[in-house]
């Protein structure tokens, strides 16, 4: 009897693997197309390259339901080739073209970053004096921790203690909306002692707005425009949105594909940038070469690691340095990075100074994080890197597909193995753990459909679906498996 069961339990392993197998590869090919795993070849030229993007990034919209993207290329420090795809606004059928501004979102921390330089560069800041030395119309608000620990330098690699931020606090253009220094007295209150960690924040650029704005004596959006954009030719780059411009920035799309019109936030130096790709392209060229903003030693600043333990962005990047994420590519290259996302909109630039090479990359749609590793991935196999951190992505993907294969796989035995007790008239009892566990995730699955973002939703927009239906499958099995768990029916005889 004890050796039929053994039998038994390896016969359910043998049949889950192969179900859990099975199901993966379905799952895998019924979420992605052929045409998504098309590679590369490092030798291919530049036009080879072009034409295959004008078949793979059409074929990758269509799979991610993406309305437009543009895309640009910086190959020997130059930039070599822009375009546009779809749609700036579907309902209208406006197309995106190359010089369509875009909202770059948080790529500005990177433009940002080159004010600040600027300012250490003319001597008008140090990096390590207090923030508060420096400005002159604004205070702190009362906060646990001190605030004369807050430096530039801390400010500018997300180690200054300060919170995320409210990035939901948006206004039309030509609305009315509360100041910077109005928004920064509400949020700019130490959330951890400063210097003591890595930790996102928004609010830790926009205060560096109020710096830049103090100790000049300029709007923020005046001195980046003549000390950073107009110097590197950046000339369709902007902050504020007339009403009247043509081209006009496109419609955002969210994770539901539901229009976003286009927005502006209080507070501009953590993500109020638009540009075209071919603005943000000569923007990373410029970190190449020389250029008249900044010196090589404050740009190789800008790129060194100020911190290493940078959270779940570790999981794609190994440290920031001021204002760019920052990796060792395979090669042995350094590369240096920054994405942005917004309610409707996703943007990433990627760039790797010693060999000349960069990529930028603007969509209209919160749900390009795949679309956008899929693409960085080809240009990083043309270029023979032949990796980036981004395309652990496109693992991610089929690390999930591995965990809904095995879910649906158990549910599927767990029903069946219910049936055949059912069949056999085995007696039934009740299991309050099982039917706790299955009541928690049905409760977790009801919370995640009434939020209006969810991480892995951005990041794996059309598997977290089938995550969802997968789980919820599981659930019910499991909870069936409470009420009806198989116990043999006592006859009496001996």
């Amino acid at each position: 009897m004890k050796k039929l069961r053994i039998l038994e339990g390896h016969r359910i392993w043998v049949w889950f693997i192969l179900l859990s197998i099975l199901i993966s590869l379905l799952v895998a090919l019924l979420s992605s197309s052929l045409q998504i795993k098309r590679n590369m070849r490092a030798d291919a030229t530049l036009d080879e390259f072009k034409a295959h993007m004008d078949e793979r990034i059409p074929a990758l919209m269509k799979q991610y339901r993406i309305p437009g993207c543009n895309i640009a290329l910086v190959k020997d420090s130059e930039v070599v080739w822009t375009q546009g795809y779809g749609y700036a606004d579907v309902a209208s059928g406006r197309e995106l073209t190359a010089n369509t501004p875009m909202s770059v979102q948080s790529i500005t921390k990177s433009v940002t970053a080159w004010g600040v330089m600027r300012l250490v560069e003319k001597g008008l800041i140090d990096l390590d004096d207090p923030v508060s030395q420096y400005l002159k119309s604004w205070k702190f608000p009362q906060s646990d921790y001190p605030t004369e620990k807050i430096t530039t330098r801390l400010l500018l690699s997300h180690t200054a203690g300060m919170p995320l931020g409210d990035f939901t606090n948006v206004y039309a253009p030509g609305e009315t909306m509360p100041s910077n220094r109005d928004v920064m007295t509400r949020e700019a209150v130490l959330t951890r002692e400063a210097g003591t960690g890595f930790s996102y924040s928004n609010t830790g650029y926009n205060l560096l707005e109020i710096l830049i704005e103090d100790v000049t004596g300029q709007s923020f959006s005046e001195y980046i425009r003549t000390e950073v954009l107009l110097p590197l030719g950046m000339k369709s780059a902007f902050f504020d949105i007339h009403t009247a411009a043509n081209p006009y920035p496109p419609t955002g799309y969210n994770l539901r594909g539901k229009p976003v019109p286009v927005y502006l936030y209080p507070s501009k130096a953590s993500g109020g940038l638009f540009a075209t790709a071919h603005d943000i392209a000569r923007f990373a060229a410029a970190g190449m070469k020389e250029n008249p903003v900044l010196s090589d030693e404050s740009i190789k600043l800008l790129y060194a690691p100020q911190n290493h333990k940078i959270g779940i962005y570790g999981l794609i990047f190994e440290a920031y340095g001021f204002g760019h994420y920052i990796e060792k590519l395979p090669n042995g290259a350094l590369s240096v990075s920054h994405g942005g996302q917004g309610n409707g909109i996703m943007t990433h630039m990627q760039a790797v100074p010693e060999t000349g090479d960069a990529i930028v990359i603007l969509t209209n749609s919160q749900r390009s994080w795949p679309f956008i590793a899929y693409v960085l991935s080809d240009w990083a196999q043309w270029r023979g890197f032949p990796s980036v951190g981004m395309g652990r992505i496109i693992w991610g993907h089929y690390v999930l597909c591995a965990v809904i294969g095995m879910l649906i796989s158990t549910s599927l035995l767990m029903v069946f193995r219910l049936l055949i007790n059912f069949y056999q008239h085995k007696r039934t009892s009740f299991r309050l753990l099982q039917v706790g566990a299955a009541s928690i995730l049905l409760g977790l699955l009801i919370w995640c459909a009434c939020q209006k973002y969810l991480f892995i939703t951005s990041v794996f927009p059309i598997l977290s679906t089938w995550l969802g239906g997968a789980t919820l499958v599981f659930s019910i099995a499991l909870l069936l498996s409470a009420l009806f768990p198989t116990h043999p029916r006592n006859t009496g005889k001996l």
